[in-house]
């Protein structure tokens, strides 16, 4: 039951709290010590938070999980972790967690639990509101990268980060609605209610708006934040955004994927290839220049 339990909190979704490590990479504080090992912490509390949220997502969800073709092999709706035990190893988690976060940083501690009441909201409410669900999910990751900010004392962190953050996020979101849509077809809005509020040429458009100005955020971010070489060499790094951002759109767009980017990110050898290279670029440029 163990391996199941965790099972349910996601692995595969803790990928997403990289952007934790946002404020330690671009304000340079990768090589202070400090900073790195309170920057761990802080990474461990916040994955076992978040992963509370699934638990509790997925007793939310039982019933609706049970009717749909994958979502139904979830530990809690297949009925290998009994929702009791479930909800105990959830409490039990938050009774430890939530502590430890306001113990490494009062701010990082708030921000923790706006994250988690956020989250729950979203698992009753929020997610069945077209729009607004996306957008909750965007602001998951604009906390995550300011949980990074709270954890260490940062110096130059550019604030173009968040809005950089905010409609990559969206991005994403919206990438994730089309490939439901796509996936489910005429049955999607009995598997997801708020897909009723969806259409593929919608998202389409948002999609578009969201990706241009995505690269147009990033790009002023390269030559206008402050801690930057002033060279301007930053703007290297435009190409793999560019790539990264194409990459998904094919995957999306062709290839009528998305619905999971965790696990696309994790798969498609061509975007962790990418993904590596830009890694490698900001090293470099950041601590080198």
């Amino acid at each position: 039951m163990l391996r199941n339990l965790l099972k349910s909190m996601r692995p595969k979704q803790w990928t997403k709290n990289v952007f934790l490590l946002a404020a330690l990479v671009f304000d340079r504080q990768l090589t202070n010590v400090d900073s790195l090992i309170s920057t761990a912490i802080g990474l461990i509390l916040f994955t076992l938070l978040i992963s509370t949220v699934y638990i509790f997502n997925d007793v939310s969800d039982i019933e609706a999980d049970r009717q749909h073709p994958k979502k139904k092999n979830r530990p809690i709706a297949a009925g290998k972790v009994p929702v009791r035990s479930a909800i105990m190893a959830a409490v039990f988690i938050l009774i430890i967690t939530i502590p430890l976060s306001f113990w490494l940083s009062s701010g990082f501690g708030i921000i923790s639990v706006a994250y988690f009441l956020m989250q729950l909201a979203y698992t009753k409410w929020i997610k069945h509101i077209p729009l607004l669900d996306v957008l909750t999910i965007a602001a998951g990751f604009v906390l995550r990268v300011a949980a990074g900010v709270a954890i260490i004392q940062v110096e130059r962190f550019s604030p173009w980060m968040y809005v950089v953050t905010t409609l990559f996020a969206l991005y994403i979101g919206f990438g994730k609605r089309r490939a439901e849509l796509v996936t489910l077809a005429e049955n999607a809005d009995s598997h997801r209610r708020v897909l009723k509020g969806y259409n593929i040429p919608f998202l389409d458009q948002l999609i578009t708006i969201v990706s241009s100005t995505t690269i147009i955020a990033y790009s002023l971010y390269t030559f206008s934040a402050p801690n930057l070489p002033d060279n301007h060499i930053t703007m290297l790094t435009i190409p793999f955004v560019l790539y990264g951002i194409f990459r998904w759109l094919y995957l999306m767009q062709v290839k009528g994927e998305g619905g999971a980017p965790e696990e696309l990110i994790l798969s498609d050898r061509p975007l962790q290839v990418v993904v590596m290279l830009y890694g490698i670029t900001v090293l470099i440029i950041f601590y080198l220049f």
